[in-house]
């Protein structure tokens, strides 16, 4: 109950010290991909959460995190989510300034956000029946070099087999989805609300949460460019108040990996449904991802796939870590503000 005092006040005194000095709203620029990992941007836009900040949140859109890497080091973005990549690594080998600052999406017990996801005819068929037969199928992943590669390879290892023993083809999810009706795939790591869309048509089959090969997968991450962090340091502060404040808003939401049908349930479900263009009931239908309240990104999660990424080669830079990237400050500053995240279910 005092948290969500003390996180009232700070947002009534940040919203009084806007009007009472009359100075406009500071800009920030977020970069964000339109799917259910960017739910602690839109939920701290839609409850005013940055508006108490004294923020100007402009949603800049991108069709991958990969996307992101370039604005973000020339500090043209401000902040950015989405997965690691190869190529954010090999950005901070070249001094490229891009951090991850918190936590943006996940996996944890009891979700099946992202699930392994197979072609309904060959489930059918009997052609495929276990994580060995992954072998020889033609597996879509988001694009090369992505932190799906190290999902997909821990399925790969449980199945006794290679990576490369799988073929592999780069597709956005949205044409995932087609591929699986048109038999053009055989499998895929799929996330919400896609998954649902391709289960509800019958053409594929959730075989497995993620859960059960790479327990703990962390799939999305807040990034902030180096040149944000060093010029405006006291609004990434701000921004990092008003999104730990909506995560706390979204874990409240969220039971049995769902959101709930309380009224909780339903007022995120209806801000994810307008961001997302769905109605409510496909929204709540959907399973979503595991994001700590805190904000705080699974590390060893990251590191496995940093190792993968330079076993294939992808990182050329052997000596780059996840520390080289991580600055927790601003999460850690905000965690202290707000204390520690007690739930509040209806």
């Amino acid at each position: 109950m005092m948290a969500h005092l003390r996180a009232w006040a700070l947002g009534i005194l940040a919203t009084f010290a806007t009007v009472q000095s009359g100075v406009a709203a500071d800009h920030v620029s977020v970069g964000v991909v339109g799917n259910s990992s960017d739910a602690g941007f839109y939920i701290a836009m839609d409850k005013g959460y940055f508006r108490d900040e004294g923020l100007d949140v402009e949603f800049v859109p991108f069709d991958g995190a990969q996307k992101m890497v370039a604005p973000l080091g020339t500090g043209d973005l401000d902040v950015g989510g989405g997965a690691a990549s190869a190529s954010l690594y090999n950005a901070a080998a070249r001094q490229i300034g891009i951090r991850i600052v918190a936590d943006r999406s996940g996996m944890g017990t009891g979700y099946q956000f992202q699930t392994l996801m197979i072609r309904k005819a060959l489930v059918d068929s009997g052609r495929f029946k276990s994580y060995a037969d992954l072998k020889g199928l033609k597996f879509a992943l988001l694009a090369p070099g992505g932190s799906p590669g190290s999902t997909l390879n821990e399925a790969a290892i449980k199945g006794g087999i290679r990576y490369e023993e799988i073929e592999r083809i780069y597709l956005p999810f949205p044409a995932q989805v087609g591929a699986f009706k048109n038999s053009a795939v055989d499998a895929s790591l799929m996330i919400e609300p896609f998954a649902s869309t391709i289960v509800n048509a019958g053409d594929g089959v959730r075989f497995a949460s993620t859960e059960d090969f790479y327990p703990g997968d962390q799939i999305g991450m807040v990034f902030f460019a180096e040149k944000f962090i060093q010029t405006k340091k006291a609004l990434g502060l701000k921004f990092m108040r008003a999104y730990v404040r909506a995560l706390r808003d979204y874990n409240d939401a969220v039971k049995d990996g769902r959101f709930s049908d309380s009224p909780k349930g339903k007022d995120i479900t209806r801000i994810m449904a307008k961001n997302l263009g769905l109605k409510d009931e496909e929204v709540q239908a959907t399973y979503v991802p595991a994001i700590n309240p805190d904000a705080r990104p699974n590390q060893d999660s990251l590191r496995k796939d940093l190792a993968f990424f330079k076993a294939q080669g992808d990182v050329t830079d052997q000596k780059v870590t996840v520390e080289q990237l991580m600055d927790l400050s601003f999460v850690e500053s905000a965690v202290r503000e707000l204390s520690q995240y007690k739930p509040s279910h209806d």
